[in-house]
C-alpha cells in the first residue's frame, strides 16, 4: 500500500505533519477528516525513508522488545517514554535505530501499527496486524505480549530443529571429504601398481570400477564441481519463481520421513498464528489472510485461501481443510468441534502446542536413527575402497605361491 506524507491543521489551528498508508490521496483526506484534521497538503512518498536494515535483529532481541514494551505499558508508562527506555536499553544497534524511528512516527501522529509497518524486515505481518488490532481494540499490551510469546516459541522450535540436524550434517560433510581425499589422492597411488594386471585383464571388477571413478574425479573433478555450482544456481533461480516454489513445496510434503514432519510444522505455525490473532480480536477473514502466509508452504497456503473463500460464502473452516487432504484428520476434527463451541482461538493454540511436541519427538527419533545409519554408510564405503585395493594384492600373493 502506498505511503503518503500529509500536512494538516487541527480544530485549534495547530499545524500537524505525518505519514500514513492508504490506497490513494482521497482515502488519506477521508481518514484525516475522521481524525478531525483539515488537510492542507497530501503527497505520495516515492522513496521509503525507513531505516536501512544492515542486519536483522535476532529473535531473542525482538522477544525482549515486545514483552518489555507490553510490561511498561501495563504499568502505566506512556508509549513514547516506553520506546525511549527500550531504545536506550537495546543491545542491538539496528533495533535501537528502528525503535527511535517508530517513536518519531508515533510522535508525529502515526499509530503503532503504521510505525511497525514501515519496517517489514524487523516487524513481520503478525506483529504489525496484532499491533493495529490491539491499538484499535484497546488491548495493545496483551497483543504485544502475545506477539512476544509467539516469537519466542517459534525461535525455540527453530533452534531445536537446527540443533538436531547439526551433527548429521557435519557427519555427512566430514565423511564426504574423507572419501573424496581417498579417491583423489590415495587411490591413484595404486594405479601404476595395478597397471600390469589391468592390461592382462586380471584386475577385479571392483578394483577396476574404483580406479575408473578415481581417474574421473582426478581428471574432471573441477568440471564436475563447476557443473554442480551452475546447477545449484539454476535451481536457486527457479525456486524464486512461483512455479519453482510450488514444485519445491509440493516435493517437501512428499519426501519420506521428512514430508510428514514438514507438514506438521507448517500446520502448527498456521494454527498458532490464527489462534493468536483470533484471541486478540482480529476478524477471522483478516486472520486467515495473515496466517496462511505463516505456513511457509504455498500448497497449504492455497488450501487455506480456498477455505477463506468458503467462509465468505457461509461455510465452516473445517470442511474445506478436510477436503484438501493436506491437514491431519485429528486437526480438522478438533477445528470442527471448536467452531461449534465457539472456542476456536484456544483450540488452535492447543493444536499447535500438541503438533510441535509430537513433531519434536519424531525429529529427535529420526535424527537418532540417522546418525548410526550415516556411520554405517560411511563405514561400508570406506570398507569397499579398502577391499578393492586389497583384492589385487591378495591375488598377486596367491599367484606367487
Amino acid at each position: 500500500m502506498p505511503e503518503f506524507v500529509y500536512v494538516a491543521r487541527n480544530l485549534s489551528g495547530e499545524r500537524i505533519t505525518g505519514e500514513m498508508s492508504a490506497g490513494n490521496e482521497r482515502d488519506v483526506v477521508s481518514m484525516l477528516s475522521g481524525r478531525e484534521l483539515f488537510p492542507i497538503e497530501v503527497n505520495e512518498q516515492k522513496e521509503s525513508s525507513a531505516v536501512r536494515i544492515r542486519r536483522r535483529p535476532n529473535a531473542q532481541a525482538m522477544t525482549n522488545f515486545y514483552t518489555q514494551l507490553a510490561t511498561l505499558l501495563q504499568n502505566g508508562v506512556p508509549m513514547l517514554q516506553s520506546l525511549n527506555i527500550l531504545k536506550q536499553q537495546s543491545t542491538s544497534a539496528v533495533l535501537a535505530e528502528v525503535i527511535a524511528d517508530v517513536r518519531t512516527r508515533i510522535e508525529d501522529g502515526s499509530s503503532i501499527g503504521e510505525a511497525f509497518a514501515r519496517h517489514p524486515k524487523v516487524f513481520n505481518s503478525i506483529a504489525v496486524n496484532m499491533a493495529k488490532a490491539g491499538a484499535e481494540g484497546g488491548f495493545l499490551e496483551d497483543a504485544l505480549d502475545r506477539v512476544g510469546q509467539f516469537t519466542e516459541q517459534q525461535s525455540d522450535l527453530k533452534s531445536r530443529t537446527v540443533g538436531a540436524l547439526v551433527y548429521p550434517v557435519v557427519l555427512s560433510v566430514v565423511g564426504s571429504l574423507i572419501v573424496t581425499v581417498l579417491l583423489v589422492y590415495f587411490v591413484p597411488l595404486f594405479g601404476e601398481m595395478f597397471e600390469t594386471m589391468r592390461r592382462q585383464g586380471n584386475l577385479p571388477k571392483l578394483t577396476e570400477a574404483l580406479l575408473g571413478f578415481s581417474d574421473f574425479l582426478t581428471s574432471y573433478g573441477i568440471w564436475f564441481l563447476g557443473i554442480l555450482a551452475v546447477l545449484f544456481f539454476v535451481i536457486r533461480v527457479q525456486l524464486n519463481t512461483d512455479a519453482g516454489q510450488r514444485f519445491a513445496d509440493k516435493l517437501k510434503l512428499k519426501i519420506p520421513l521428512f514430508g510428514p514432519i514438514a507438514q506438521s510444522l507448517a500446520v502448527a505455525r498456521f494454527c498458532r498464528v490464527l489462534g493468536t490473532l483470533l484471541g486478540n480480536g482480529v476478524p477471522i477473514l483478516k486472520a486467515l489472510e495473515i496466517s496462511r502466509h505463516a505456513t511457509g508452504n504455498t500448497i497449504l497456503s492455497d488450501t487455506i485461501e480456498t477455505a477463506t473463500e468458503n467462509i465468505t460464502s457461509g461455510e465452516s473452516l473445517a470442511i474445506p481443510l478436510t477436503k484438501s487432504g493436506q491437514f491431519p484428520s485429528t486437526v480438522t476434527e478438533m477445528i470442527s468441534v471448536a467452531e461449534e463451541a465457539n472456542t476456536l482461538d484456544t483450540v488452535l493454540v492447543n493444536i499447535a502446542d500438541g503438533l510441535e511436541k509430537r513433531t519434536s519427538r519424531k525429529l529427535d527419533l529420526m535424527v537418532r536413527l540417522l546418525e548410526p545409519l550415516m556411520l554405517i554408510v560411511m563405514a561400508i564405503v570406506i570398507l569397499m575402497i579398502v577391499v578393492a585395493l586389497l583384492l589385487p594384492i591378495m591375488n598377486m600373493g596367491s599367484a606367487m605361491t
